[in-house]
């Protein structure tokens, strides 16, 4: 049975969070989670008491609880009442309030020629992959919600000045969050963009902050990270055993030490990623159903090994919900860093174009990369849910 997305009804004044599911309401999520150490993948068909996942609707409470427990342990609260207003078209000026304080930001939209709405991609800084031809770019300058220099970028930038300096969120939420204000925006203005047809991207650093939109942000229709590497489509767990193995990684250790993407929370957890209740295996599973494409580079310290076992695990999620063809992985060697190459084209105009461009394309079985082998680092097999 294929997974339905079932897009949120949005008022027509006062532009909120999106409104969760009728049947979401049912689910019961817990807010304390499990620390037990477990070298092996978590497994994302079972709940946090011991309950297997069974059918759909058990999913979507799953999905729920994985969320709480990741921001519980390792991206800090994301916000939810934040209202917005907004003006502009080719700069669209943003502003949003939540307990009677307010901050503005605004984003650039590079649109194509010709009569929209175009679809779009979101492009933190800027695009290192090539935007086709009538898909519109929205340049978002992340770093002005939170700020990444460096350690003490803790607590700073405009999503600080609304909810406070000691707030949960580390950066990659608090741009999670900007993207949320973004597709606000585009639903309240006529910007001549498609809101249902919006994807995300950043590189690096930034290509973290994609892949934790996309999981956050569920109104994005394709999440396009690349080369993100530990913190991103890389599993912290596989990143410490590949470390432990002699390889020169970034590790959840090294990252708490270097920058502030992640919540203070974390830092507890990322001396000893085993204990966590999660892994990025879930923060790709909660994209699912919708379109997911992981752009990497086979260099040491992105995790190459890493990346690919995790997102082997996650394609997994995506085939138990019956929308296997969603999700890809595209790997490649020999280029530098955020240098997008000719050679994972074909996969990023498959995915631009199915979910994007409302086109024919084929996404099934795009599964590239070095070998790595999921079944070592998980104890768990996936269901066929219905």
């Amino acid at each position: 049975m294929k997974y339905s997305i079932i897009l949120p009804f949005l008022a027509t004044t006062v532009i909120a969070a999106p409104i969760v599911e009728e049947r979401q309401a049912t689910c019961s999520v817990p807010t304390s989670f499990p620390k037990t150490a477990n070298s092996k993948l978590p497994n994302p068909f079972k709940f946090f008491d011991g309950r297997a996942v069974t059918s759909l609707a058990d999913w979507e409470c799953r999905q729920q609880e994985v969320q709480a427990a990741l921001e519980a342990q390792e991206l800090g609260t994301f916000p939810k009442t934040a209202t917005v207003t907004a003006s502009g078209t080719s700069t669209l000026s943003i502003t949003a309030s939540d307990n009677g304080k307010s901050i503005q930001f605004s984003v650039s939209i590079r649109k194509p020629s010709g009569s929209g709405p175009f679809p779009a991609i979101i492009a933190y800084g800027a695009a290192s992959i090539p935007v086709p031809n009538g898909v519109a770019t929205i340049t978002f300058n992340n770093d002005q919600i939170g700020e990444q220099q460096g350690g003490n970028s803790r607590g700073r930038g405009r999503f600080f000045d609304l909810y406070g300096s000691g707030h949960s969120a580390g950066a990659t939420t608090a741009w999670a969050w900007g993207v949320d204000r973004i597709m606000d925006a585009l639903e309240k203005v006529d910007t001549g963009i498609d809101p249902k047809r919006v994807g995300v991207t950043g590189c690096s650093r930034n290509g973290k902050g994609a892949m934790v939109a996309a999981a956050l942000v569920k109104r994005i229709a394709l999440g396009l990270p690349q080369e993100s590497g530990s913190g991103g489509a890389a599993c912290w767990r596989i990143s410490d055993s590949e470390k432990a193995a002699g390889k020169n990684i970034q590790t959840p250790g090294q990252i708490i030490g270097e920058n502030v993407w992640f919540s203070k929370n974390f830092d507890s957890f990322a001396r000893q990623a085993t204990t966590l209740a999660t892994d990025h295996h879930q923060l790709a599973g909660l994209v699912a159903p919708r379109g997911l494409l992981v752009i990497e580079n086979e260099i040491d310290w992105l995790g190459p090994v890493s990346t690919t076992a995790c997102m082997k695990a996650a394609r997994l999620i995506y085939k138990a919900v019956g929308a296997a063809d969603n999700m890809g992985l595209t790997g490649s060697g020999n280029h530098n860093h955020c240098q997008f190459p000719g050679n994972q084209q074909t996969e990023l105009t498959a995915f631009i174009n199915k979910f994007l461009l409302n086109q024919s394309a084929n996404t099934a079985n795009i599964e590239k990369g070095p070998s790595a082998d999921v079944n070592r680092y998980i104890d768990w097999s996936a269901p066929t849910l219905s």
